[in-house]
């Protein structure tokens, strides 16, 4: 993509694991629908992300208004939405007999990159759009075929 607007997050309290459920449900969205998905997500992370796709949001505002660049934030989409693992802490956790047990709390590094979409009238894709397919059609296509049942033999009886 020639122009993307990124915002990141470092150093999120969080797990890469955990972070990447809710990147993952908004990764290929417009952003209108990104920020309307996250704003009703229930996860502890959704907040943070939030915050973050405003962020890249707005330095695609800034970008179109200071740099002259033209953008349509209507047609703005999650192209990149990444999670990488940042530095774990190890702690230490007071076991029985005094010993003791060692865990991690882990960070993440988040980053989001918002990338305009192509209009169908400057690619020309219009005319030539191949056909949607319907679920319907692709569930008759995917289902396998099933065999027959076959019928269980009565049980002996004990003499």
């Amino acid at each position: 993509m020639a122009n993307e607007f990124t915002a990141q997050a470092r150093y999120v309290r969080v797990s890469p694991q955990k972070a990447r459920l809710v990147l993952n449900l908004i990764k290929g969205q417009r952003v209108e629908t990104a920020l309307s998905t996250l704003a009703f997500t229930k996860k502890g992370i959704a907040p943070a992300v939030l915050k973050l796709l405003r962020s890249a949001l707005e330095n695609a505002n800034y970008l179109n208004d200071s740099k002259g660049l033209d953008v349509d934030v209507d047609r703005l989409y999650v192209a990149r939405a990444v999670v990488n693992e940042g530095p774990r802490m190890k702690r230490v956790r007071p076991a029985p007999m005094g010993r003791a047990y060692r865990y991690q709390r882990r960070m993440s590094h988040l980053e989001i990159a918002l990338a305009e979409r192509k209009s169908a009238e400057k690619t020309g894709e219009g005319e030539h759009a191949p056909k949607t397919v319907t679920a319907k059609a692709l569930a008759k296509k995917a289902a396998p075929a099933k065999k027959p049942v076959a019928k269980k033999a009565p049980a002996k009886k004990k003499k």
